[in-house]
């Protein structure tokens, strides 16, 4: 089986800690795929939050996911204070990639790897917008892979 490849950055600026709550555990008794999933994207807002933006507006605009790669490194289990390391990679003329290293906080070993693809969308005209200056300004030399 061909295994899909992920490139992190080799700096990420921010980190944030989330708890796994039961709701997050599935039927295997680790945390859901899909629950990561969601991690991730608290993990997203968090940082979009500590830069003054939220996910519907960046400069006046709202992003919208395109893509996802995840690749599980380590099971995680309800209790478990996760560390989500975000970076800002690849910013373009309409999006971006935003990266993430997931560690376990107690124990140090790394649970996932991740990356979410965003354009700029304006939701009210319902198009794909060009991304915003002040985010460009702040990320587009950031990072590289």
């Amino acid at each position: 089986m061909a295994r899909v490849k992920l490139d992190l950055p080799k700096k990420f600026d921010f980190a944030t800690d989330i708890q796994v709550c039961i709701s997050s555990i599935n039927y295997g008794g680790h945390l859901g795929n899909d629950s990561l999933l969601s991690l991730i994207h608290e993990a997203r807002i968090r940082f979009l939050k500590n830069h003054g933006f939220t996910e519907s507006n960046i400069g006046g605009v709202g992003i919208i996911m395109v893509d996802t790669v995840i690749l599980y490194m380590s099971e995680s289990f309800h209790g478990d204070i996760l560390t989500f390391q975000v970076a800002v990679g690849a910013v373009s003329k309409m999006g971006c990639d935003f990266y993430f290293l997931v560690i376990n906080k107690d124990t140090g070993k790394e649970v996932a790897h991740a990356k979410t693809g965003v354009v700029f969308f304006d939701y009210d005209a319902r198009k794909v917008v060009s991304t915003p200056d002040r985010f460009r300004d702040l990320f587009e030399n950031s990072h590289s892979v």
